[in-house]
């Protein structure tokens, strides 16, 4: 629990109100009551606003004097506030240091350093202090993981593979994977490229579950420092993303891309291979990439929802567009013939 002065000598921003209330979690607008603290962060919701039972709000300037019966802290990001407010009510277990007698470790570990049970660690694992292995995780030999990492149960790191500090990597994620290559034969056959790169990660990750980020050919894939991948995420060979990028659910970016700092990328996305993305660049959620983006901004390349009958009548004009094309060039040469006669 935390009194609102408390609060703002933390996090700062203006307190509007009784300094003294006591606020012991967030909650939305609508499901706020006695002692909650919730916030404004989307003008759409501001009717609701003032029928909220929250003790307190966190509001933005705009918002700063529409609800003077409760006590109010004005910010200029209200959501980015309450993210800072969530981790102080609800931060990390700690970290019980300790090696689960059923085990299977090959190295010198530090004494501050959390293994559960069936975790497999290899020979020449170098681990920061209070790093923790979730329970069946897999540490092939060479990892290098850094202090304050968390690895959820079932993570497996392949040998060679490096990841920064306070680092978080969700359960069944796969790190250090090869990377699909292959050479074709005459008659078809296919040739495995080794994979020989290794898979780096920066400081301040988080990975989500069941995502795979693939080990480089040659060169490493790298994972820039702040950047943060949603679950089932495909990330190819080679593949390199700025720092604090954003990558929502199921998307998939094939090998030797390379993708800037600040960027978000929606959920199911594609990206093809060997494309480069500048820095800052949003693209929707669905879109194909098939080209590279040299010019920040947002980028769409798919169709709203519609109902099925206005799909179908739609795609049927979309098939004729080449021939309608070939009828304007027509006009214009006839036009054209016209005007020089």
């Amino acid at each position: 629990m935390f009194r609102l002065d408390e609060l703002i000598a933390r996090l700062g921003g203006e307190l509007v109100g009784d300094a003294t209330v006591t606020v012991r979690r967030v909650a939305t607008l609508d499901q706020a009551g006695e002692g909650d603290l919730s916030f404004l962060a989307n003008p759409k919701y501001l009717s609701r606003l003032k029928s909220s039972r929250a003790a307190a709000v966190i509001v933005g300037e705009s918002a700063r004097d529409l609800l003077a019966d409760r006590p109010r802290i004005v910010t200029r990001d209200p959501y980015l506030y309450f993210a800072r407010v969530a981790q102080l009510f609800n931060p990390p277990a700690a970290v019980v240091p300790g090696i689960h007698p059923l085990t299977d470790v090959a190295s010198v570990l530090p004494a501050s350093a959390s293994v559960g049970a069936g975790a497999t660690i290899g020979e020449g694992v170098e681990l920061g202090a209070d790093v923790v292995i979730g329970a069946g995780s897999h540490i092939g030999a060479g990892v290098r993981i850094g202090a304050g990492t968390r690895l959820a149960p079932r993570v497996t790191i392949y040998p060679g593979c490096v990841v920064g500090a306070n680092c978080l990597i969700h359960a069944g994620a796969v790190i250090g994977s090869d990377g699909f290559g292959f050479a074709r034969e005459q008659d078809g056959a296919w040739v495995k490229i080794p994979q020989v790169g290794r898979v780096v990660i920066g400081d301040d990750v988080e990975i989500g579950a069941n995502t795979t980020i693939d080990r480089g050919a040659l060169d490493d894939t790298v994972i820039g420092k702040g950047v943060k991948i949603d679950n089932q995420i495909q990330i190819g060979h080679n593949v390199r993303i700025g720092d604090y990028t954003a990558i929502a659910g199921c998307v998939g970016i094939a090998g030797s891309t390379q993708i800037g700092a600040r960027c978000m990328i929606g959920g199911q996305a594609g990206i093809i291979g060997h494309l480069t993305i500048t820095d800052d660049v949003v693209i929707s959620a669905g879109t194909l990439v098939t080209k590279s983006i040299h010019k920040r901004g947002v980028y769409t390349a798919n169709l709203p929802v519609q109902a099925h009958a206005d799909w179908v009548k739609n795609f049927a004009h979309l098939r004729h567009l080449d021939g309608l094309a070939d009828r304007i060039r027509a006009l214009e040469q006839r036009l054209e013939e016209q005007d020089s006669a």
